[in-house]
């Protein structure tokens, strides 16, 4: 019988595996992420050459050479097919999997969820309780961007945000590498992602500073919403976003 004494939310997703003897050395060359890290789930992404994110990932590492990516529904084929291509004589399988995810909050027992204080459980035990309001209010108060809101192939990983969390900067190459290091180490992104105390936005309204764009809302509840903004703008900024006064809120430190 589903367990329903916790907060949970049913997490749409595409599985594929990789497994076989040369899957960690595949990995390591194709992820964003150090596939040789501690921790057995971790966040990664697919990238270009030119460090335009293909796929947002979640690894984990099930065992020697065998690992689950956690991807969304509609990019299952576009994850499958780049790590086919990209395979060549690499001794591994890349093959979809069936299963089920619940993002569940407040229980310790689950692979760490994409939300703050959130578990993603496979396969079992919990039956979604919360709407899809409330996990997206979840999801914009704490700025974590989801695939065809804030992502896309056009986003660059430190526009969102990723490249803190998806990206190791000490591993070897990997495609995507030169133009994601060299933003890093020797400029900066020109917009990010801000949490906007806003009455009614829209995705897509434009956010005003004074007579200046300065950004446009991604997504958004009744009275909050998420925006990419120049980096410029103030923290606690008064803004305007499609004639509606707003704020901008601090930035996490």
């Amino acid at each position: 019988m589903p367990i329903v004494t916790h907060r949970a939310a049913a997490r749409p997703r595409s599985y594929v595996a990789v497994r076989g003897p040369d899957a960690v050395d595949f990995l390591q060359r194709m992820l964003s992420n150090d596939v040789e890290q501690d921790a057995d789930v971790f966040p990664a992404l697919l990238l270009t050459a030119k460090g335009r994110i293909v796929a947002p990932l979640r690894v984990w590492r099930r065992g020697a050479g065998d690992f689950l990516l956690l991807t969304e529904p509609e990019l299952e084929d576009v994850v499958r097919s780049t790590l086919m291509r990209a395979r060549f004589a690499a001794k591994c399988e890349v093959e979809r999997e069936e299963h089920t995810s619940v993002l569940v909050f407040g229980v310790a027992d689950g692979l760490p969820g994409e939300l703050p204080g959130t578990v993603e459980v496979l396969d079992g035990g919990f039956e979604a309780t919360l709407d899809d309001e409330e996990l997206e209010r979840a999801r914009i108060e704490t700025r974590v961007p989801a695939w065809g809101k804030e992502l896309d192939e056009t986003i660059l990983p430190a526009e969102a945000g990723l490249d803190r969390t998806h990206i190791s900067f000490t591993k070897g190459c990997f495609p995507g590498q030169e133009p994601i290091a060299r933003l890093h180490y020797r400029g900066h992104a020109n917009r990010e992602l801000r949490v906007l105390d806003v009455e009614g936005a829209r995705p897509g309204d434009e956010v005003h500073l004074g007579d200046k764009v300065v950004g446009r809302v991604t997504s958004a509840v009744e009275d909050i919403a998420l925006a990419y903004v120049r980096t410029e703008v103030p923290d606690g900024a008064e803004v305007d976003v499609a004639g509606r006064r707003g704020t901008s809120r601090p930035r996490p430190s």
